[in-house]
């Protein structure tokens, strides 16, 4: 298969351990900081198609939504600056906050990494709830930002460090999971607070995250740090003891051994960021922890999921109506998260990743033609049948289905495990830093893309998810089964990436790698 799918493990290790009950609620603890941003997700959208919301903070786009009093065309109803850097000034805190939190991770370790997001969150969830005014309202973002910018740097590291490799898929899955029940979570409590009689149902939806933020804090209060962060901060015996503990076993010594091996050269490196950005050894690392966070957000989820609500009414639903439609894409985007959690494993990421894409792009492609039929550039439907609206909301959910199972956890999986320790919290680091400008970027001008480009929109976004499927069929080696800091291996077999990668092995592991290797080069080159 181009790309060099399918290579496994190369240096024939296969580290004995179970995956017990301990391993198995920790990760599902540590993964519940996807809450903290799926709620923020799912409730933004929510609140900013609440006419009570809208007149107190945003009177303009309270006059051309509710009023009336301004004409404008239906795809521009909600575009305004001030109503989009509400939205989007809490990814550009995220970003800042993340690089602070690779600092944090590698020095204090993972749980400090995540209690403190989880405060943050908690402080700026209480600012919203009381919010006076705009300034209010922006610095609770900013806050909000900064846990979620904490707790996206230090979570999926975590998982990845804490799971038996065999189940490493699944078990990151898990944080993509807690993402997709935030945001249903928060969809449902929209649809019920926006019926509130006083109009004051907006302060319970912003004030509510308190509760995730709560649950995630008292969470990683009472969690272990990994083995790997225990070694990397000098404590061995208690890193060995910790490792037998969540493994299931007494022997550990062949997986401890390399955990010990893989600290050393990390200690060797004085610069992670200057050597993850300057040494060629790193290259792929450093491309995937850039494009897998960019081309998640170009997949255009991130804008369907904080936005269901507006683009729901701004294709005609009402306002309970356009609420519901945002609940019923978030219930597809939790259960089908299950999907990648039961399989990605077993299929790996490779297949995940390109049939998702080509699911995407067929249902933009489909969503596009629909409303540029029905709404054409004016976006006024008349009065929508019962009929084209089902239809329109079926292939948004198929599409949201299609990130749930693909671009949604992998986005996340992906980019945690392929980092070797010693430049690992800083290219988590780099992938939370993309996810952030451009979620930014794109909650930034999404409201100015839908007045000036219309349906068009979907068609820009059907562009990339293109382009993305493609570079993911020629570029990324599979991954699933591999030791995490054994994973070099997948990158000096492939037949691009090797050119940037060199490992050492025995004479013997060589041999046998190199014939393996070069039949499947010399197939993917031959394709190319």
């Amino acid at each position: 298969m181009a790309g060099g799918g399918g290579i496994g493990p190369t240096n024939g290790k296969a580290y004995p351990g179970n995956l017990t009950s301990k391993v198995l609620v920790t990760c599902i603890v540590a993964a519940m900081g996807g809450l903290i941003f799926g709620y923020d997700i799912g409730i933004s959208g929510g609140v900013t198609s609440m006419p009570s919301f809208l007149e107190k903070f945003f009177p303009d786009v309270y006059a051309k939504e509710v009023l009336l009093t301004v004409s404008t065309n239906q795809y521009c109803k909600f575009n305004s600056p001030k109503l989009t850097m509400f939205t989007s000034s809490l990814y550009l805190a995220a970003l800042f906050a993340s690089w602070v939190a690779s600092i944090v991770t590698k020095v204090m370790g993972r749980k400090m990494s995540m209690l403190s997001g989880g405060i943050l969150f908690l402080i700026g969830a209480i600012l919203n709830g009381f919010s006076k005014n705009v300034a209010m309202l922006i610095i609770g973002r900013i806050h909000l930002g900064c846990g979620i910018g904490f707790a996206n740097q230090s979570v999926p590291v975590y998982l990845s460090e804490m799971a038996p490799y065999r189940y490493r898929g699944a078990l990151n899955t898990v944080f993509q999971l807690s993402i997709t029940v935030g945001i249903f979570a928060a969809n449902l409590l929209n649809y019920f607070f926006a019926k509130i009689e006083g109009g004051w149902g907006w302060r319970l939806s912003l004030g509510g995250a308190v509760v995730p933020a709560l649950i995630f804090i008292i969470g990683s209060f009472f969690l272990p740090d990994t083995p790997n962060s225990l070694i990397e901060r000098g404590k061995g015996d208690e890193a060995k003891s910790r490792l037998m503990k969540i493994r299931g076993i007494d022997n550990v010594d062949a997986e401890f051994n390399d955990l010990v091996e893989a600290s050393e050269r990390s200690k060797q490196v004085k610069s992670p960021w200057g050597n993850l950005l300057k040494n060629k050894q790193y290259r792929p690392q450093l491309i995937f922890s850039m494009l897998i966070p960019t081309f998640q957000q170009l997949t255009g989820m991130n804008v369907i999921m904080f936005y269901a609500p507006v683009l729901f009414k701004t294709i005609g639903f009402g306002d309970t109506a356009s609420l519901m439609s945002a609940v019923i894409t978030g219930l597809v985007n939790f259960v089908a998260t299950f999907v990648s959690l039961l399989t990605v494993d077993r299929v790996g990421r490779r297949a995940l990743f390109l049939e998702g894409g080509i699911q995407m792009f067929v249902c933009q492609i489909v969503i596009a033609v629909s409303i540029a039929l029905k709404f054409g550039t004016s976006g006024d439907p008349g009065k929508l049948p019962i009929w084209y609206a089902a239809f329109v909301v079926t292939f948004i959910c198929i599409y949201v289905a299609g990130f749930a199972w693909s671009w949604g956890p992998l986005g996340w999986l992906v980019p945690s495990e392929i980092s070797p320790l010693e430049v690992r919290p800083a290219g988590q680091a780099v992938n939370v830093s993309f996810n952030m400008i451009f979620t930014f970027f794109i909650a930034e001008i999404f409201t100015a893309m839908l007045c000036s480009f219309k349906f068009g929109l979907f068609l820009f976004f059907a562009f990339f998810v293109a382009i993305m499927t493609i570079f993911i069929y020629f570029f990324l080696p599979e991954t699933k089964g591999i030791p995490i800091d054994d994973m070099g291996a997948i990158w000096s077999e492939h037949w691009y990436w090797r050119r940037y990668v060199t490992i050492q092995k025995d004479d013997d592991t060589k041999k046998s790698t190199e014939n393996k290797s070069q039949s499947q080069v010399d197939g993917v080159e031959k394709h190319v």
